[in-house]
């Protein structure tokens, strides 16, 4: 085993958290600016919003400990 794989493994875990945060916070603020355009958002895009958020938090807690933030922020938006 590479001597430097655990902090590899680390560094890998920080960079899929962080785009998952992005990740999340760009499906909302496209619904920010799809609100501020059109007065609403449609029922099907908040539906499939809310499920990219679940898959993306998924993704994040099955490789990292503390999303909860994450977790609460985000199905708030839901």
């Amino acid at each position: 085993m590479d001597k430097n794989q655990p902090e590899l493994l680390d560094i890998l875990k920080d960079i899929l958290k962080i785009n998952s945060i992005i990740a999340t916070e760009l499906i909302q603020l496209v619904e920010n600016s799809s609100a501020q355009l059109r007065g609403e958002i449609p029922d099907s895009c908040k539906t499939e919003h809310l499920e990219l958020r679940k898959d993306i938090i998924s993704i994040a807690e099955k490789w990292n400990k503390g999303c909860e933030v994450l977790r609460s922020h985000n199905i708030k938006h839901g």
